[in-house]
């Protein structure tokens, strides 16, 4: 603080409380002529300009609008492959996800190869779990695409189910089987496993190559760690599967991999009500 002390004319008077006078004074004025420019019938007397609840006055005021630059076409569009946009790419795909699947009801998730063809053993076993799942009650989620996944939505469809479609950005088309209800595709793997995973009670995997083995394995994993409450897995086709369960127990299992528990985690079967009756009743 300013000492007012000795702040005295040179006659000897001290002039300090007529010098405070005169700075509350001018305070006062200069508030009046703000209010009076404000309320002019010609508008301030200065450059303003408000931009949402943000008022900004004299130099700090922008050329033009938030509208005018969201929309200007101009200028570099490095920002849309930047990370900071993909996490709202992200983002925006679950929210999509969840809003779409929200109020599904109980579900089975159902794997298979794109590659399986209409004609074979595989497609009909597929129709015919599609079909025993919804006369069940269940909705069917498949990935959306050809083969085997085509065939459980169709299945889903005939018997009157709710038939669902995830499908997933490719470097080749595949689009959506037309046996799909309610279809979702996704750009990221990762957000549409979520997806499977958390609409789904159980699995049923039918015999499938990389895409499916990736899913199974997901699958397993998140029980085995309890990241998710546990839930059937069913392998359908005990000769296609048959391989794959020997090296887990012969292997994985005697070498200290995973332990013999681990084998509880899956059910390998060639009937179909058995495969339904194992997803309809431990995920009841």
């Amino acid at each position: 603080m300013t000492d007012t002390k000795g702040m005295d004319d040179p006659d000897g008077t001290d002039r300090s409380d007529e010098m405070f006078g005169e700075a509350d004074d001018w305070q006062e004025a200069a508030a009046a002529a703000y209010a009076a420019a404000e309320t002019s019938a010609e508008g301030p007397g200065w450059p303003e300009r408000h931009t949402g609840p943000v008022i900004r006055r004299r130099g700090q005021v922008q050329s033009g609008t938030t509208d005018q630059r969201l929309l200007d076409s101009r200028g570099s569009t490095d920002w849309v492959h930047s990370d900071p946009w993909r996490v709202l790419r992200i983002q925006s795909e679950f929210v999509e996800g969840f809003g779409a699947l929200a109020e599904l009801g109980p579900a089975v998730s159902v794997f298979g190869s794109a590659r399986t063809p209409v004609d074979s053993r595989e497609y009909d076993s597929g129709v015919r779990i599609g079909r025993a799942l919804a006369e069940a009650g269940l909705a069917v989620i498949t990935g959306g695409g050809p083969g085997a996944m085509e065939a459980a939505n169709k299945g889903a469809l005939e018997a009157g189910g709710v038939s669902v479609g995830l499908g997933i950005e490719l470097p080749f088309e595949q689009g959506l089987n037309p046996y799909v209800d309610i279809g979702v595709n996704f750009r990221y793997f990762f957000v549409r496993k979520t997806m499977f995973v958390k609409y789904a009670r159980g699995f049923v995997v039918l015999p499938g190559g990389f895409g499916t083995l990736d899913e199974l394995f997901e699958a397993l994993t998140l029980v085995q760690t309890k990241k998710v409450t546990r839930f059937p897995i069913v392998l359908f086709g005990t000769e296609y599967w048959g391989g794959l369960a020997s090296w887990v127990r012969h292997t994985l299992v005697a070498e200290g991999k995973a332990s013999a528990a681990d084998l509880e985690l899956f059910h390998i079967t060639d009937d179909v009500d058995d495969a339904v009756d194992r997803v309809t009743k431990e995920s009841a």
